[in-house]
């Protein structure tokens, strides 16, 4: 029995950079919602929106990870 070292590496490497991906959407949005109190009443909904759509892509990062751990999903 061998290991694939590369497919190993390609495996580690895209689980590093859909991690870092995750965290930065996460921490832009808590940062868009943090700068969304201080900003006027004309730019405070489309704050919030730009905010909302960072965590979402959060959201449909971890729901699809799950889709592809569960095989009954397939």
């Amino acid at each position: 029995m061998s290991i694939d070292w590369f497919a190993f590496v390609i495996v580690a490497v895209a689980t590093l950079v859909a991690s870092m991906v995750v965290v930065g959407f996460y921490g832009l949005g808590v940062r868009l919602l943090a700068v969304a109190t201080d900003a006027g009443p004309t730019r405070q909904s489309a704050v919030r929106l730009c905010a909302y759509a960072c965590f979402a892509v959060c959201v449909a990062a971890v729901l699809y990870g799950i889709y592809l751990i569960v095989p009954a999903l397939h």
